[in-house]
């Protein structure tokens, strides 16, 4: 592998061509660099993000926390004239080369299409973003060293990405200097970059700007600092900053969701420490199709992180960014919480593209994730009390955002929040409950503050929520604090009457103490605006005392009546109970009643008791007597109010220790002098002194110790105070204390602070920071401690006494315990330690003092407790805390070349420094090394130190490992690093195996296995085998095994092995075999199962794919390619067939028995089938045999193997051919065929040898079984031209039932008369002709063949048994277009073939096909004409009058039924002949020339009635359904006819017949009846002229009265002619008309008969 110089020197060689051959993509270089170039300045970019953003996506080891540093120094220690230099410091795993030449390049980053797994890079520019601020950024990593230039580069004019290798300025040593000279090492990536003049200070401007919060949402980074270094700290304009972040414990994870707490820590400018920590929720959600954006195309979900901050958050007083996209934008969204996702950001990185439908998308997720968060913080905190949840309420959005975007979230929250049951209720008890917003009320907080009270003095208050149905929000939530949040939810205050139904049903008024009472007539005062008016004033509220001495209550409304409630003066004489008694007496004959004494003096220590009278009395017309005494003061002043009365100055004590009246500000009464003397008033005598005795007694006049002190300061503490005064200022706060008064904060402030108070050292000071102990321990701390003072009270001052004032003395601030002194002692040293350095003497004379304390057996807990921790001890590591600190000695010389320790620095102490061993334990320095193998690893020198160990220091980590049980921190460093020693050189633990002697022998098959050099460490290596597993070396048998297998695999998937590496492993196999050691399994399967043998075929094969070459396989060798081990003597040689066992015992084939298998597969015919050996063959055919499975099995021929049986190997008597091809000609066959009649195999030349192999040539595909060798036999008969073979062909296909598969196959052979024949198709020969008329057309075979044979010609060759109705019908056509006239005997063939075999499906096709017809005239013969001019004779009459012309369809006249001749005339019918009595044109001429009419009645010829009824009765009951109304209008017209007779016939019908040859056949005939229509005429032939035609008659007048009656309705005059007819043969009598219709279901119907009637008037 090439060192880091060196690969820098091959990419300037190869990719940039310096030094080297042209590289033709130099131009597409130039063109990206000049797009870097511009893209670079064009874009707003904040390089310092870009770095942490890279900082973030690099990778760290294991156990590390991931830091970034950042120091900027006025130094120039890359000797570029830059007037300042900024370093950055990355704890990273380091460059590896493959980071090298992406940095190297333009678009080539390591990290692209990796945003899923967790890189947040996304601008494009990253590390080259620092050329925005320097010309000549350096990278020192993992051994590199160099450095990019913003210039081309002189030797290929590129700028930017050409490295350039540094060697002499920065050097490491500059680089650590400025990092620190007490760190351990440097970490292990630093960029340097010498920034560019103007950028100094927008850079440090940057550095100061770094917001705390940066590390909230990086995953991987946990420590920022940025600090200035400068000899002069005064020069220092940066504002240094530590930032760092930890999470704490993890409260809820699943698949979509999971929470954490974060601490985030940030020191600024050596201030104190702030922190805060922050609840994190983070969630999963899949995007949307709708929402995909081509920068995002990889990620199928978003994860939005919310960071809700359970503190005040930092800022470094800058603006707090509410969106993040991994790193902070400058987004200020007035939300309480923090949104983080993936957000597409704005080239700037200020803010996230609010238009994008990526973020649109994210945006519309928030809402439901800050409702699960939300509702977990809340309703899931079952530990939680309710006390703790409003808090939680805080987070919520209740401003506005400045961005809409973000306000439609805001929205979709509050949507949410308002239709969930989030809110908690007051339940008083631990079970908690939550209600939607609008379903819960407020109280007023002076209500809440009654209800606690009332609560704790036993009321019960369980059913809150049952009044109104309103739910009460919890107390805890119910505050000022939380009023915004309690509007944005929507929830409101109660209804006033709500407060008098609480009241009224909690028992306020009678069941609480007499403060609270008075607490809730407070309440009401104050809200009385909200109550006047309301129930309030109607519930029993004021209490009084009856006139029977009982307590009774008053409403408010019933206080303004005649009966009035009364207060006693508190300042009378008289006491209240005296008023009541008297009051009682006298039956409260003035209608007052008093309050009850008790409530009276509850309302004089109200602290709002002017409040609460003045409503009394205003509002509820309470009245007050009043009584009271004036004073006069020392100004001689009378004064009537007041809050309290001091005794004159002259005889107080007060004056004495305070001096000036502190008081007076209180509005206190100082009396005067006059108060002093005896006086003399009203004839009484007081003596001197008698009156203040009476004011105290009676207005409560007093002085210290008595008096309550007010809350200011006085002077007199701040001097000292005279023993008396001391004592007198220590009883009066017993006597406070004793009272239960708690003191001022001013007053106490004053006394703690204040320095009167004598201490046995520079006079007197303050209570807070003096000592009273026992004498002998003060004494002894005092002369113990030669650095500090210990302020103790003098005792000698005060004496005994002062012992007795111990609490006092507390409350004031004095110290009592000897281990509070030895606190102060620390803390007055740690504080001296922090303002200046402790030097050598001070630290030995405080070693000294815990001497003496350990000697005088006192405790030292707590003075070594307080100095442990402070940075004073100077080590190797530079001033540092005494804890974790040694004191060296030899026993540490072997772990100080491993680990950089912090000995203690003897040359700085000295060798005095050794007399303290003891004191030093007690401070946390570690003495002796004793097994002290932590502070090793806790020190461990850099892997860069940790190479080319020696033996001891190797033997030390060993121990290390084994004793400390495999910490992380060593294993790490010591796994990378080239510490070993081995047969190759120093290598790292996880190159390296231990040998063994028992397997040893498999790291000798490749050279180039490091093994370790137990000569160099001895044999005590061998004893921490398991502790070298634990670094990495390989030990185990098994784990050995696999290294050398991955070994194995690569070069067996490389085709590397040569033959010295096979014949080296194949011995070692030997040796195995021989320890009876046996190979993992896993390592067996990948030695059989990878190729790595070379073969004959000049590839390499697994050994179960492999042969090793012998006699046998020599004959089926030469039709196969088989994979024989390569034993030339290019490759193994001869010599490999030594390692035969070996070989078999790893699968390769060694006997043909065992390789059968190969065969199928490798099976290679020659091309020319003639060279092939009946050995081989037979051969062949012997591995077949082997391959077959049990008896009857049929042997598994895949398609490969079939495709490889299916070339031409087989000699038969046709040739070579495939086995599929062949048949075997044994005894069965002779009955039948001759070995030439067929495809059979050729025993001229393979002998009778090749029948012992009947089952294996069958199981490759030849035919053996007479019953199955039709196919290729009659496949065979194109090759035979010999009759006699052919018949004998068709006799064993005839007998074996076969039938070809294809028409192909369906030939016949036609024998000459003479010789030989011909094939013909089946479709040409027929089994019989039966009506002899086909003889011409088709081969008829019972002429040619055996009868016997032809059944198989019919089954196998369908073969038509007759021919078909197609083949007459082709027969007819023949006969149109050859023949005019057909011979009877044919024409009856044909056509009685036709009537018997025509079926619906073919009547199409007949009639299609025919386009002639057969015709015959007079003298029956039979003549073919077009179909259209022939006729069907369906009328008789008309038969007669044509029937001598060429018109009418012929028909047999014999031996044909009138059916059959009916469906011949359908046939011909559908064919195209037609009934000439629907084509013939008829034409009536009009009444003859000459012909003598006479008009008759119509009753002379026929009954008229009987022949209308009859028609009106067809008329309405046939299938015509005539309405009544058309009935009569077609009988009409026979009612109005007028007859008239004649002898001849009255008119002429002509008949003509068109032809499609345009000539016309026209024939006459006369008609006895005509109805004229439009004269409204009916003309007839004399009946009594035409004796014998009365029939025809009949007819003729039927037909003409059906056609004039039904002239609109044709279709039915056939059917109303025959019933007329029949009727006109009755003589249309009445009883046979009435017989006739009622026959054929015929009747007529009511107006029917009314129209008879009245064209009938006279019947």
């Amino acid at each position: 592998m090439a060192t880091p110089k060196e690969h820098v020197e091959q990419i300037r060689r190869t990719k940039f061509s310096i030094g080297g051959e042209p590289n033709p993509l130099t131009e597409d270089l130039h063109q990206a660099v000049k797009n870097l170039s511009a893209e670079l300045y064009a874009k707003d970019v904040h390089f310092l993000m870009e770095l942490i953003q890279n900082a973030e996506d690099n990778q760290y080891i294991d156990g590390v926390r991931p830091s970034l540093e950042f120091i900027i120094t006025s130094e120039d220690i890359t000797a570029t004239g830059a007037p300042a230099t900024l370093l950055i410091f990355n704890n990273e795993k380091g460059f590896s080369p493959k980071n090298i030449e992406s940095i190297c390049s333009v678009g080539r980053s390591t990290k692209k299409g990796n945003r899923s797994s967790g890189y947040i890079g996304e601008k494009g520019i990253g590390f080259k973003s620092v050329f925005l601020v320097t010309a000549q950024p350096y990278i020192f990593s993992n051994g590199y060293q160099i450095r990019f230039n913003e210039r081309p580069c002189p030797h290929c004019n590129l700028g930017y990405i050409v490295p350039e290798w540094v060697e002499e300025k920065p050097t490491l040593i500059d680089i650590k200097r400025i990092y620190g000279a007490g760190k351990d090492s440097l970490p292990t990536t630093t960029i340097v970059l010498p920034l560019k003049p103007d950028k100094v200070k927008p850079v440090k401007q940057q550095l100061s700007s770094i917001h705390p919060e940066v590390l909230l949402f990086l995953a991987k980074i946990r420590q920022l600092s940025v600090r200035e270094d400068n000899e002069d700290p005064k020069l220092n304009t940066v504002s240094a900053v530590s930032i760092s972040s930890e999470i704490n414990f993890v409260t809820r994870k699943n698949m979509n969701a999971e929470s954490y707490t974060l601490h985030l820590s940030a020191e600024e400018n050596d201030d104190a420490e702030k922190e805060c920590s922050y609840y994190m929720w983070k969630q999963k959600f899949p995007v949307r199709l709708e929402n995909v954006v081509e920068r995002r195309t990889d990620m199928e979900e978003w994860v939005i992180t919310l960071a809700f901050p359970n503190h005040e958050r930092l800022h470094r007083g800058m603006s707090l960014p509410g969106v993040y996209a991994f790193l902070p934008t400058e987004m200020v969204t007035n939300f309480p919480f923090i949104i983080q996702a993936d957000f597409v950001l704005a080239s700037s990185r200020e803010t996230i593209l609010l238009d994008d439908k990526w973020n649109q998308g994210i945006l519309e997720c928030v809402p439901s994730a800050f409702m699960d968060a939300f509702k977990t913080l809340v309703v899931g905190s079952d530990q939680a009390p309710v006390s703790s949840l409003p808090r939680m309420f805080k987070f919520l959005p209740i401003d506005s955002s400045p961005f809409e975007k973000l306000n439609f979230v805001r929205e979709k929250i509050k949507e949410k929040l308002l239709v969930e049951n989030i809110v908690p209720i007051e339940t008083y008890t631990k079970q908690k409950h939550f209600y939607k917003p609008c379903e819960v009320g407020r109280l007023l907080p002076s209500f809440w503050s009654i209800l606690t009270k009332a609560r704790a003095e036993g009321v019960y208050l369980l059913d809150l929520s049952s009044h109104d149905g309103r739910k009460i929000l919890s107390s805890s939530f119910d505050r000022g604090e939380y009023d915004s949040i309690l509007k944005f939810l929507g929830v409101k205050q109660v209804n006033v009457d709500w407060y008098a139904k609480c009241i009224q049903s909690s028992d306020l008024v009678d069941g609480v103490s007499e403060d609270v009472y008075l607490e809730l007539l407070l309440f009401v005062a104050k809200n009385w605006s909200r109550f006047k008016g309301s129930n309030m004033v109607n519930i029993p509220l004021i209490k009084y005392v009856d006139s029977d001495g009982s307590l009774s209550h008053f409403s408010l409304q019933q206080c303004e009546g005649a009966r009035r409630v009364v207060l006693a003066d508190s300042s009378q004489s008289c006491p209240c109970s005296w008023l009541i008694d008297w009051n009682k007496e006298f039956a409260c004959a003035a209608n007052r009643f008093f309050m009850p004494e008790i409530t009276q003096k509850a309302i004089l220590r109200l602290t709002q008791k002017q409040t609460l009278l003045e409503w009394l009395e205003n509002q509820v017309n309470i009245t007050t007597l009043n009584i009271s005494m004036p004073l006069v003061d020392n100004y001689g002043c009378v004064t009537e109010c007041r809050k309290g009365v001091l005794v004159p100055a002259n005889v107080s004590k007060w004056a004495d220790l305070i001096g000036s009246n502190p008081w007076r500000n209180e509005n206190y009464v100082e009396l005067g002098k006059e108060y002093l003397r005896s006086s003399y008033y009203a004839d009484q005598c007081t003596g001197s002194g008698k009156l203040i005795e009476f004011l105290k007694t009676h207005v409560e006049a007093a002085d210290i110790p008595y008096i309550s002190p007010p809350n200011a300061g006085f002077s007199a503490v701040d001097t000292p105070l005279t023993k008396d005064n001391a004592f007198l200022l220590l009883d009066w706060i017993r006597n406070l204390r004793q009272r239960g008064v708690r003191l001022p904060e001013k007053f106490l402030k004053c006394i703690k602070e204040g320095s009167w108070l004598r201490v046995t050292v520079n006079g007197c000071r303050p209570p807070c920071k003096s000592f009273l102990i026992r004498s002998s321990l003060g004494r002894i701390l005092q002369n113990g401690s030669v650095l500090v003072d210990i302020p103790l009270i003098d005792e000698s001052f005060y004496g005994d006494r002062i012992n007795e004032y111990e609490e006092e003395l507390k409350t004031v601030g004095v110290m009592f315990s000897y281990e509070e002194a030895c606190a102060f002692i620390g803390r007055e040293l740690m504080s001296r330690a922090a303002s200046f350095t402790l030097n050598r003497r001070h630290v030995l004379l405080m070693l000294n003092f815990i001497q003496y304390l350990r000697k005088s057996l006192l405790p030292l807990d707590k003075f070594v407790k307080s100095i442990k921790e402070g940075s004073w001890l100077k080590t190797s590591h530079g001033l540092r805390s005494p804890v974790g600190s040694v004191l060296n000695d030899s026993g540490w010389r072997v772990a100080s070349q491993v680990s950089d320790i912090p000995f203690i620095d003897q040359a700085y102490f000295g060798e005095e420094i050794y007399n303290f061993k003891e004191e030093l334990k007690l401070l946390g320095v570690i003495v002796g090394f004793s097994g002290n193998y932590q502070v090793v690893i806790d020190h461990l020198k850099s892997p860069s130190n940790l190479a080319f160990l020696t033996a001891e220091a190797v033997l030390l980590i060993m121990e290390c490992i084994r004793v400390m049980q495999a910490p992380s921190k060593l294993l790490n460093s010591i796994s990378k690093t080239s510490c070993l020693k081995t047969n190759l050189g120093f290598k790292t633990p996880g190159e390296c195996f231990l040998s063994d002697p028992v397997w040893g022998c498999i790291l000798e098959v490749f050279n180039g296995l490091p093994i370790i050099d137990h000569e160099f460490y001895g044999e005590n290596i061998f004893t921490y085998k398991d502790e070298l597993k634990q670094t990495g070396v390989v030990v185990d048998y098994e784990v050995a095994f696999q290294k050398f297998a991955r070994l194995f695999k690569e070069k067996a998937s490389q085709n590397s092995f040569n033959p010295q590496h096979i014949k080296s492993f194949l011995s070692c196999c030997r040796l195995l075999k021989e320890s009876k050691s046996r190979f993992p399994s896993d390592f067996s399967i990948i030695i059989r199962t990878k190729a790595w043998l070379h073969t004959r075929l000049g590839s390499y094969s697994c050994p179960g794919q492999c042969i090793l070459y012998g006699p046998e396989w020599k004959a089926i060798s030469l039709i196969t390619r088989l994979p024989f081990i390569d034993d030339s003597d290019k490759c193994y040689g001869m010599g490999i067939h030594e390692y035969k066992k070996e070989l078999k015992r790893l699968g390769v084939i060694i006997e043909l028995k065992d390789g059968k298998e190969f065969v199928p597969k490798c099976l290679s015919f020659p091309s020319d089938p003639s060279t092939i050996a009946p050995e081989s063959v037979f051969c062949f055919l012997e591995c077949i045999r082997l391959l077959m499975p049990v008896p009857d099995q049929k042997l598994s021929i895949d398609d490969e193997f079939s495709k490889r049986l299916s070339r031409n190997w087989l000699k038969t008597h046709a040739g070579y051919r495939p086995p599929d091809k062949c048949l075997l000609f044994d005894s069965n066959w002779s009955s039948y065929l001759k070995p030439t009649d067929g495809p059979f195999i050729d025993e001229n030349l393979y002998g009778p040898k090749i029948a012992s192999y009947k089952k294996e040539l069958n199981a490759v595909g030849v035919t053996v079984d007479v019953e199955k060798g039709c196919f290729l036999v009659a496949n065979h008969l194109d090759f035979l031209s010999d009759s006699n073979s052919i018949v004998q062909v068709y006799r064993y296909l005839s007998r074996h039932d076969w039938k070809p598969e294809d028409k192909v196959a369906m030939k016949i052979w036609i024998p000459n008369a003479v010789k030989g024949g011909k094939w013909v198709n089946s479709e040409e020969c027929v089994i019989h002709n039966q009506d002899n008329l086909f003889g011409s057309k088709f081969y008829v075979l019972e002429d040619i063949y055996d009868k016997k044979l032809l059944p198989f010609f019919s089954f196998a060759m369908n073969v038509r048994n007759k021919p078909s109705l197609d083949d007459y019908v082709d027969l007819w056509n023949d006969w149109e277009s050859s023949v005019e006239q057909l011979s009877y005997d044919k024409c009856c063939k044909f056509w009685m073939f036709i009537l018997k075999h025509l079926s619906t499906n073919m009547e199409k096709k007949l009639s299609d096909s025919v386009m002639k017809l057969p015709v015959t005239s007079g003298d029956n013969e039979i003549f073919l004409l077009d179909k259209e001019d022939v006729f069907i004779p369906d009328n008789l009459h008309l038969k007669k009058l044509f029937e001598q012309e060429k018109i009418f369809v012929w028909c047999p006249q014999q031996n044909l039924s009138p059916l059959s001749r009916c469906k011949l005339f359908d046939i011909y019918k559908k064919i195209g002949a037609r009934n000439i009595s629907e084509y013939l044109c008829k034409e009536e001429s009009s009444i003859l020339n000459g012909v003598e009419l006479k008009q008759v009645y119509p009753n002379d010829i026929f009954n008229l009635k009987g022949l209308v009824k009859l028609i009106l009765g067809f008329l309405a009951c046939s299938s015509l359904k005539m309405e009544p109304e058309k009935r009569h209008e077609a009988v009409q017209g026979l009612l109005n006819l007028s007859f008239f007779e004649a002898v001849e016939p009255v008119t002429t019908v002509s008949y003509s017949l068109s032809l499609s040859s345009g000539d016309t056949i026209t024939k006459k005939a006369n008609r006895m009846v005509r109805w004229e229509r439009q004269s409204s005429k009916f003309f007839t032939q004399k009946m009594k002229g035409l004796a014998g035609n009365a029939l025809k008659y009949a007819t003729y007048f039927s037909e003409a009265i059906s056609e004039g009656v039904l002239r609109e309705n044709h279709d039915h005059v056939p059917a109303l002619t025959e019933l007329i007819k029949l009727a006109f043969v009755l003589k249309f009598k009445n009883e046979e008309i009435e017989f006739l219709m009622e026959s054929n279901n015929l009747q007529i119907f009511c107006k029917d008969e009314e129209f008879l009637s009245s064209a009938f008037p006279s019947d």
